[in-house]
């Protein structure tokens, strides 16, 4: 049953490999946590956020019954554990890249299962039980699928025949030799709510309030701010270098023959752009990082 409390926000936050990449992304939205040795209750320095750390495929289910108001978990553990929750937000990262995390079928080089259909009466492991048996049953496909409790890589081909496991780049699977057959599904990030507590007014602009913090800090990757003083004269050359989200900030100065320009842009692109600026007529360039864009 839910309680809501419309003092704090309890959220969970993923405990293990998606912990610190979590913590980092809280951190740079502007929310210091504090993971005291082993406590699963961190320190939050604002106030309304009760945090605590849970397995990532334990956040959905306690989401839906209210013991955590929101959480950040994978898009997979929710189909995996068919919660009823709201999403609040997509946020697009993960331990080890951008990229959606992907759930495929494996198998090893050698193998002769090349679809779906070849894997009629075979034998899969997976932590992903209800994913796979789902999978099976959209080919009208009969296997047996096992769950595994990790290493699942090392279960083909004496164990099993055939894994659905999951990969961001695959090149964990390449290094075990093994194939990838199909995909199942994409994963990313979701910032998810018990529904009872998006329902209330004061914890749904909260949790609100932290999905556009977070997505902000996650759309400043790669990104920074690049200010400097222009003349007037040469502005429309200056401009045309400038790769802008949409247009730079332009000020006056004391002196009108002379402006002020400011504006965001990936950080790759720096170092070729700031001589040809130079050249430009550009003076007083400073680049500087960003913590978070909001559009």
């Amino acid at each position: 049953m839910t309680v809501i409390d419309t003092n704090r926000l309890k959220i969970g936050i993923p405990k293990g490999s998606m912990q610190e990449p979590t913590l980092r992304l809280f951190r740079k939205a502007g929310y210091g946590i504090v993971i005291e040795g082993s406590s699963l209750y961190p320190r939050c320095d604002d106030p309304e956020l009760q945090v605590m750390l849970l397995r990532p495929q334990e956040i959905p289910r306690y989401a839906e019954r209210g013991i955590l108001d929101a959480g950040i978990t994978g898009y997979d553990n929710i189909v995996e554990c068919e919660a009823d929750v709201v999403e609040v937000a997509q946020m697009v990262y993960s331990r080890a890249s951008s990229r959606p995390y992907r759930w495929v079928v494996a198998v090893p080089e050698d193998s002769p299962i090349q679809g779906p259909k070849d894997l009629q009466g075979k034998r899969i492991a997976t932590e992903m039980v209800n994913i796979a048996r789902r999978y099976l049953e959209k080919h009208a496909v009969e296997a047996i699928v096992e769950f595994s409790w990790g290493a699942t890589e090392a279960k083909v081909p004496h164990l099993a025949d055939a894994i659905v496991e999951g990969t961001e780049t695959g090149s964990g699977l390449r290094a075990h030799g093994l194939r990838i057959v199909d995909t199942i599904l994409e994963s990313t990030t979701r910032w998810i709510a018990n529904r009872e507590a998006y329902a209330d007014s004061w914890k749904r602009q909260k949790m609100e309030s932290v999905a556009l913090l977070l997505q902000g800090a996650l759309a400043s990757d790669g990104m920074v701010g690049l200010k400097m003083n222009a003349p007037r004269a040469t502005l429309p050359t200056i401009l045309s270098l400038l790769p802008a989200m949409k247009r730079p900030t332009i000020s006056p100065l004391a002196d009108e023959e002379w402006v002020a320009l400011e504006t965001i842009l990936p950080e790759h692109t720096v170092r070729d752009l700031i001589p040809k600026l130079k050249r430009a007529g550009a003076e007083g360039l400073v680049e500087y990082p960003l913590n978070k864009v909001i559009p």
